[in-house]
């Protein structure tokens, strides 16, 4: 069965997420940042944000929270078993503190296959409160053993 292919330009519906303190906290160390802009609220404010500074990479949480209604969208025919992550880039224009409420959108950008394997391309954008832009996303994403169209 051939990949659909003309699912390339689906958007997707804004899902939200709000920033709160404890989850940069936590996410913070789970990956072992140290940087007290992350943990101390009065350190945060000192160096002149409103609240808690995530880390750049936090955008994981807020953004990968639009991937379940992408991968799991029955007309993009994933076979979430044979599902494997290909990469990630992410291009950071803004901050992102506790107490912002952010808003990702998804697109398909790319479907192919190669050899035996799909390839299926999304790009995300969030952006907070304000309507600013703070992170854009790119996930590709490799479903194994797909057949030769």
């Amino acid at each position: 069965m051939p990949l659909p292919t003309d699912r390339i330009g689906k958007t997707y519906a804004a899902v939200g997420y709000a920033v709160g303190r404890e989850k940069i906290r936590e996410y913070a160390s789970a990956v072992g940042e140290t940087n007290p802009l992350h943990h101390d609220l009065e350190a945060a404010r000192r160096a002149g944000y409103a609240d808690l500074l995530a880390p750049p990479m936090f955008a994981v949480v807020y953004a990968g929270k639009m991937l379940g209604p992408v991968l799991f969208d029955p007309e993009l025919e994933i076979d979430f078993a044979m599902l494997v992550h290909g990469a990630q880039r992410f291009r950071w224009s803004g901050v992102v503190v506790a107490g912002d409420e952010i808003s990702t959108t998804a697109e398909v950008t790319d479907i192919h296959q190669r050899g035996e394997l799909g390839v299926y391309a999304f790009e995300t954008t969030s952006l907070n409160q304000r309507g600013a832009t703070v992170c854009v996303g790119t996930w590709t994403n490799i479903v194994r053993g797909v057949a030769e169209a």
